[in-house]
């Protein structure tokens, strides 16, 4: 029961090569946030926690290296945490970046099917914001954690001219600045900060 067949040492870095592996190959299939899960992603991650769980253990089930195990996932989980919180490039290669899915009312279609969205879920998610018409959203921002943001027209906003893609550029890519204002184009003069 407390006594281990293998090192304590190797069951962390067992724990660790686990850990990074299941990290990077979710993040290279392009699986979906917690936000986005279907059925099928759910049966996938309990399936692949089973699957993985005699290489972390080595077989050895006794408490104390379920303790080690579950103390290094911890610990691997709170050190991605602080080092994507102190160096923006590690937080896109692992969290991702933010993704433009509709631009005043036309609805990237390549975006769509690169990310697996159907036309219902993404129905289901302007819904959720209130969403009735496409045509009523100026800019729909897929978040890294799966939500769909949406910034809408004005009510009595005329719809200004398309932009043209590189300031389409220049706004998304305010969108993933830390702490960066995104400045939308306005009929009049004054400028709105989101």
């Amino acid at each position: 029961m407390w006594h281990m067949s293998l090192s304590g040492g190797e069951f962390v870095i067992r724990g660790v090569i686990i850990y990074v592996f299941i990290l990077f190959i979710l993040r290279a299939t392009g699986s979906r946030q917690v936000g986005q899960m279907t059925p099928f992603d759910l049966v996938l991650l309990l399936l692949l926690s089973n699957g993985v769980q005699n290489a972390m253990n080595g077989g050895d089930n006794t408490i104390t290296a379920g303790l080690i195990l579950a103390a290094t996932l911890v610990a691997m989980n709170y050190a991605l945490a602080w080092i994507t919180s102190r160096s923006l490039k590690v937080e896109r290669v692992i969290e991702g970046q933010a993704i433009l899915l509709i631009h005043d009312g036309q609805l990237d279609h390549q975006v769509m099917e690169r990310l697996s969205i159907s036309p219902d879920e993404l129905g289901e998610m302007l819904r959720q914001q209130g969403v009735s018409h496409l045509q009523e959203v100026r800019f729909g921002v897929l978040e890294t954690n799966g939500q769909l943001s949406v910034l809408p027209f004005d009510k009595d906003d005329v719809h200004a001219p398309p932009m043209t893609a590189e300031e389409r550029h220049q706004h998304v890519h305010a969108l993933w600045v830390r702490n960066a204002p995104l400045k939308l184009p306005l009929k009049d003069a004054s400028e709105k900060m989101i």
